[in-house]
């Protein structure tokens, strides 16, 4: 399967339903950062005389589960669009274009106004270049 390419007013046409997926991520992402450290923490009460660990273990347990479907849920939302998610914690997103006659990357992150980026397939984010039209 081909996959979805984008003209640059295509991609920022989906900014409005892209964006507070990645911020939902985001979160999601701490939230189950949080929740591992709230398990490691269990694990060592446990290794104490582990009264009432058992009811925290599995409240935990089931949270981070939680966590963890709505991540992937959004992920796929994601995905489903076309978009290829980069980097969830800083909302880095690319949108496959074509410039030049070749396949590139139109690149955006959380905060930016604007896709005001490319960078080529292989060179990811530390190659990002300004679009022309966003001088």
């Amino acid at each position: 399967m081909t996959p979805k390419r984008f003209t640059r007013e295509e991609a920022e046409e989906l900014l409005p339903y892209v964006a507070p997926l990645l911020f939902k991520l985001r979160e999601l992402n701490r939230q189950r950062d949080q929740l591992q450290v709230q398990g490691a923490e269990v694990v060592q009460k446990s290794r104490g005389n582990g009264h009432g660990v058992d009811n925290e273990a599995g409240k935990v347990g089931r949270e981070m589960e939680e966590a963890g479907t709505q991540i992937t849920e959004l992920i796929e939302k994601v995905q489903g669009m076309g978009i290829e998610l980069k980097d969830p914690e800083a909302g880095l997103i690319d949108f496959r274009s074509i410039r030049e006659g070749r396949e590139v990357y139109l690149c955006w992150r959380l905060g930016e106004e604007h896709v005001y980026f490319w960078h080529e397939i292989d060179a990811g984010f530390a190659g990002r270049q300004p679009l022309e039209e966003a001088e």
